[in-house]
């Protein structure tokens, strides 16, 4: 009886063991979320992966695929491809930014038929970035439908996060497609210590006329 007794306490401790572990290492990990702090080691990898993107790219359309496909994975709201006059948003993070810059390495070293890589106090620049950027693009009815739009993050309800500064809208483009005739895009930045990267976040945009824009966004599937 004692064998069988000291046999079953050491399964259970075992699955206690290992009931410990796992929560540990789920605890350890760290959620999908927006990089506000990324360490040197990561920051060389996304210009890696940046330049490996555009590297295989070898003419004006597999290039613009590889720009498009970039904006989609940091992209919120409506599909382009799907959906040209739904508006949707563009969030330029730490990763975006520094994956942008390894294929400019990559132009720049095709054009130069030598190797350019970014010195390491550039690249620290990226990192120590305050504020993220985010491209709003939408459609509306006349040229200059986006003039004076404003954008807020809506976060937890009752938190609105106000920019630190906002773009001009570019003039509208004539729209080929369904929906409204014209389309615009605008930029704004966003301090990253003046929101949660791993809410799920409205981004609203007001317009002078009084009319408003919501574009959902969850923060913690960005990268």
């Amino acid at each position: 009886m004692r064998i069988r007794f000291e046999a079953a306490t050491r399964v259970r401790l075992g699955i206690a063991l290992a009931i410990g572990v796992v929560l540990l290492v789920g605890a350890a990990s760290p959620t999908s979320a927006i990089d506000v702090k990324l360490t040197m080691e990561e920051a060389k990898k996304a210009l890696a992966a940046g330049r490996e993107s555009l590297d295989k790219a070898n003419t004006p359309e597999e290039v613009k695929k590889v720009m498009q496909q970039a904006s989609l994975t940091t992209r919120v709201g409506a599909d382009p491809e799907k959906d040209p006059c739904g508006a949707s948003a563009v969030l330029r993070t730490k990763r975006f930014a520094l994956e942008a810059a390894g294929r400019i390495e990559t132009r720049e070293s095709k054009k130069q038929k030598r190797e350019i890589r970014m010195p390491e106090d550039k690249i620290r620049q990226y990192l120590d970035m305050p504020n993220m950027e985010i491209e709003v693009q939408l459609c509306g009815d006349d040229e200059y439908f986006a003039d004076g739009a404003q954008v807020v993050f809506q976060q937890g309800g009752s938190k609105t996060i106000k920019p630190e500064h906002v773009g001009q809208a570019d003039r509208g483009r004539k729209n080929e497609g369904p929906g409204p005739p014209y389309r615009s895009r605008f930029t704004a930045r966003f301090l990253y210590d003046s929101f949660d990267p791993n809410a799920k976040t409205k981004i609203v945009v007001y317009f002078p006329d009084g009319k408003t824009t919501e574009i959902d966004a969850d923060f913690s599937k960005v990268k």
